[in-house]
């Protein structure tokens, strides 16, 4: 159960590191904003007892609204943290 969730954390970061390369300012830093999100998920994933996408993901989204109701993100950077995690969803 754990290693499905260990798996998908490492697709998921492993799909951003290929895009470094190519990837402009913006996606640079969506990335490296979304990669501490997604590994702080995995960590609650686990926690919770959490084994599937669906949960995986929810757990991601509800870090970057905690975020985003902390101030971390301005208006802008919330769009393109947001486009990014959906282009990662739509690769797994």
């Amino acid at each position: 159960m754990v290693a499905r969730i260990a798996e998908l954390e490492n697709r998921i970061l492993a799909l951003i590191d290929s895009n470094v390369e190519h990837a402009s300012d913006d996606e640079l830093f969506a990335g490296g904003y979304l990669r501490g999100h997604i590994t702080l998920a995995a960590a609650q994933a686990e926690e919770q007892g959490c084994t599937t996408l669906e949960a995986y993901a929810a757990l991601i989204e509800q870090s970057l609204d905690q975020a985003i109701k902390a101030g971390e993100l301005t208006p802008p950077d919330q769009v393109l943290v947001f486009n990014l995690w959906k282009s990662l969803l739509a690769y797994l």
